[in-house]
């Protein structure tokens, strides 16, 4: 059973977390009780111990504190069987210094900070009491992260990134930056290879900020990375720097990777590049890519070395099975007096990949004709019936009722039902299932 939100959205009564906090006040390391290594555990951990406060281990006070003479804190047993507390009980022994950290009351946790002094491994919560609400602790704990070694952060830099999302959680993100940028190349490479979203961004940032990879490890990176982020920060990088001799232009490999990309912001950024290295017709075969993005991009390349697309998709698509991305090119860029005919006409074409296209290419240029589009709804590609119903959505109120009715029956295949369906919510006239219907 789950309990009420805890802090910061952790759960008070995370059976883990709570586990973990009972290890180490019975004298177990923070490392034997929970991954130190996961900043969520770190998180939790913090949240566990301030959300049992009514604990008997967490009932010391603060040195100073004043105390009811003979009677100790009324333990979670005391208050179910409705007492106030033991009065010959024997006064609870000081919190272990991590959980002492995690404490609700302020002054133990600033007591408690400087126990990270001699404990390295409790660096952790010293970076959360950083973005701590209570303004001692927190100012104390500043002070204490500021005067470790840059490079101290970097096994931390998980849970700092994490931290930083909270309203004072900015203090020691700014210390892990100065360190990445001031520190050991090898540490800041190492985090690079972090499976943190957060961290290794920074990473990579600072990185190509510092010139610490390799045009060849941009673009290898941009390439097989599955981050967009990533790939846009390390193509451009890559593409940016000169190549090798000093000249204007980037290294002929490092193109060359990132045009055989799976991603198409990265082959986008290849294409691009190609103008600066002055291998504006290399840009050709790019005009017919699967992508518009890269698309656009070869036709502009193309543009500034002085060639016209046009006649080039023109060509193509008069053998288009061989490019069949052609005809979307030409629907981009054509002339809708005279290309839309040769669009219309690869709709009766075998391959379902030019007939896709073909579509695309009309919806470009504004060409879409309702009765001569609405037949493909039946098309036995369900790509091509995707396409179809994406031209034909503005226009949905004027395609016959019954049609997309008969079409949404449970014999059709699913791509014309899903098809049918849309269209009919387009138009306004979907039906929502009575009680008891399907």
């Amino acid at each position: 059973m789950r309990g009420v939100a805890g802090v910061d959205g952790w759960d008070c009564w995370d059976g883990e977390a709570v586990r973990a906090v009972v290890r180490v006040c019975e004298g177990a390391t923070p490392a034997e009780a929970f991954d130190t290594a996961s900043a969520d555990a770190w998180l939790a951990f913090d949240a566990g111990v301030r959300c049992m406060d009514d604990r008997p281990w967490l009932s010391h006070a603060p040195a100073g504190a004043p105390r009811r003479p003979g009677r100790s804190a009324p333990t979670l047993l005391d208050r179910l069987r409705g007492r106030r507390g033991s009065p010959l009980a024997s006064p609870v022994p000081p919190p272990p210094p991590a959980v002492a950290l995690c404490h609700p009351d302020g002054r133990v946790r600033e007591a408690a900070l400087e126990a990270v002094r001699s404990a390295p491994e409790l660096r952790p919560l010293l970076v959360v009491r950083c973005a701590d609400w209570a303004t001692p602790v927190r100012e104390r704990a500043r002070t204490l992260l500021a005067e470790l070694p840059g490079d101290a952060l970097f096994p931390l830099a998980e849970l700092v990134l994490r931290l930083a999302r909270r309203e004072r959680g900015g203090f020691a993100r700014a210390l892990l930056e100065a360190a990445l940028r001031e520190g050991p190349a090898a540490g800041v490479l190492a985090l690079t290879a972090r499976q943190d979203r957060a961290t290794y961004r920074l990473a990579y940032r600072i990185a190509v900020e510092r010139g610490l990879l390799t045009p060849m490890e941009l673009a290898a990176t941009a390439a097989t990375s599955g981050d967009v982020t990533l790939q846009d920060l390390c193509a451009d990088a890559a593409v940016a720097v000169r190549a090798e001799g000093g000249g204007p232009a980037p290294d002929p490999a490092v193109l060359d990777r990132l045009l055989t990309a799976r991603s198409p912001r990265v082959r986008s950024a290849g294409v691009t590049a190609l103008r600066r290295a002055g291998r504006c017709r290399d840009a050709e075969p790019y005009l017919a890519d699967r992508s518009a993005l890269v698309r656009a991009c070869a036709r502009y390349v193309l543009r500034q070395g002085g060639d016209d697309p046009l006649p080039r998709y023109r060509a193509w698509c008069a053998e288009a099975a061989g490019r069949p991305a052609a005809a979307a090119g030409l629907g981009e860029c054509g002339d809708r007096a005279v290309d839309a005919a040769r669009l219309w006409a690869l709709l009766e074409h075998p391959s379902p990949a030019v007939r896709l296209h073909a579509v695309t290419g009309l919806r470009a240029l504004d060409a879409v004709v309702r009765e001569r589009l609405t037949p493909l709804l039946d098309d036995p590609s369900p790509a091509v019936v995707r396409a179809a119903t994406r031209a034909l959505l503005p226009d949905a109120a004027g395609i016959p009722e019954p049609l997309l009715r008969e079409r949404t029956a449970p014999d059709r295949p699913r791509a014309v039902r899903v098809a049918a369906e849309r269209l009919l919510r387009a138009a306004g006239r979907h039906r929502r299932p009575g009680p008891g219907r399907p």
